[in-house]
């Protein structure tokens, strides 16, 4: 769950409440009912009660707040390393007044303390981080997807100075970059997919 958690801490807190809660989803919808179910389902009402306070849809917001804080409510105060005390909190005063979003911002998500930002994510995590931003943000999701699985079979390889490692990283954390980024990453997914594709059925019978 690690991955998964640290890339949704990290989505938040750039501000993609939407995105956040996809890094989170597969892992919780995975899990039998327990305090990880609970911790990960409210993590994910909480991003969503802020996404609609954005939106000004106020009732949306309190309904998801105090469902939110009912998944939280009796789970350690830094669960998992993460801040829930601080968000139980904010979602007790959001379902009380949803405006406040618009008098100040929602808190960050914190892991052992630290407000992880999209810099911090190590390829793992930043992985997961770029297909959820690729998704949200209208990139290629294909293309995203097999450059991570070429990233990864570089690594077991033990291929240093991998390409798609250092692009999918700077996906993830140049937001300024990362149109031209995308269209790096996909010329090096159409090379390698060409590449292959020249190999497969060398040597089979003719």
């Amino acid at each position: 769950m690690d991955a998964q958690l640290r890339a949704g801490v990290a989505v938040y807190n750039a501000g993609h409440y939407h995105a956040a809660h996809d890094a989170w989803e597969e892992q919780w919808l995975a899990l039998d009912e327990g305090d990880d179910e609970r911790f990960l389902h409210g993590l994910i009402q909480f991003t969503a009660a802020v996404h609609h306070a954005r939106e000004r849809n106020w009732s949306g917001a309190v309904g998801l707040a105090e469902s939110g804080g009912e998944y939280l409510a009796d789970l350690p105060a830094d669960y998992r390393g993460v801040n829930v005390g601080r968000v139980r909190e904010y979602l007790a005063a959001l379902a009380r007044d949803p405006e406040r979003i618009e008098r100040a911002p929602a808190p960050a998500l914190t892991r052992a303390g630290e407000a992880l930002a999209l810099a911090d994510l190590d390829f793992e995590s930043a992985a997961v981080a770029a297909e959820v931003l690729a998704e949200d943000l209208g990139y290629d999701e294909d293309t995203v997807e097999r450059a991570v699985e070429y990233a990864r079979a570089d690594l077991e390889a033990g291929e240093e100075g991998s390409r798609f490692v250092t692009f999918l990283l700077d996906f993830v954390r140049d937001p300024d970059s990362r149109g031209i980024v995308a269209q790096r990453l996909s010329e090096h997914v159409d090379r390698r997919e060409r590449r292959e594709s020249d190999v497969d059925g060398l040597f089979d019978e003719r």
